[in-house]
């Protein structure tokens, strides 16, 4: 059975992530996310989420198309892909964070992981920072 890996915060969940697991999941057999923790997202997004870590990785548990979800670890972004070991690891069409790096960490790891980027879905509609921006103005 091939597993795909993917990363993120999701903390506001929404349709273009609802996309990227049904995407995801036509790359393999199991779909593992892998939740971001409250000091990462803290230190990547220069605030913190809405939810907290454990809320995040609890929502996603619900989510039929997830197999497993799983926090990261704090100090190092890519220990997580050396317990999953993955045939894929799925990147957001706009992920940019530990991604310069992360071919190298999978060479070191000595694993031999694709790594495919996802496509969008309505990107101008169903982007996080949008929907963010967007509840501040309503609440």
């Amino acid at each position: 059975m091939k597993k795909i890996l993917l990363f993120g915060t999701f903390d506001v969940v929404h349709a273009g992530h609802i996309h990227m697991f049904k995407e995801a999941k036509e790359y393999a057999d199991r779909l593992i996310v892998a939740v971001a923790r409250d000091v990462n997202v803290e230190k990547i997004k220069s605030v913190g989420a809405l939810h907290d870590e454990k809320e995040r990785v609890d929502f996603l548990k619900h989510i039929d198309l997830i197999d497993r979800a799983v926090l990261g670890y704090k100090n190092d972004p890519y220990k997580i892909i050396s317990e999953v070991k993955p045939d894929i690891i799925g990147l957001g069409y706009d992920q940019k964070v530990f991604v310069d790096k992360l071919a190298d960490a999978i060479t070191e790891m000595n694993l031999k992981i694709q790594i495919v980027r996802l496509q969008p879905y309505q990107k101008d509609r169903f982007k996080s920072s949008k929907i963010k921006k967007y509840i501040e103005r309503i609440v």
